[in-house]
């Protein structure tokens, strides 16, 4: 039996499980960053990029910016 004091097992008290409406807004945050890095990667495959530019980071911007409306 693992000793208390050495895997902290007394810090780590049981938590309450989030919220329908908390995990309903996770998983909505998490699929629109896994949308947005979809558009930049078909972006840079588009185009061949080695380099981020300035200009390249204004387009990928706009293209955020459009996908999100």
């Amino acid at each position: 039996m693992a000793n208390v004091l050495t895997s902290g097992a007394w810090l780590s008290a049981p938590t309450k499980k989030p919220s329908f409406f908390a995990r309903l807004l996770r998983v909505q945050i998490e699929s629109r960053q896994r949308r947005a890095d979809r558009v930049v990667e078909q972006y840079i495959a588009t185009r061949g990029l080695q380099k981020l530019s300035d200009d390249t980071e204004r387009q990928i911007e706009r293209l955020l910016f459009k996908a999100g409306q």
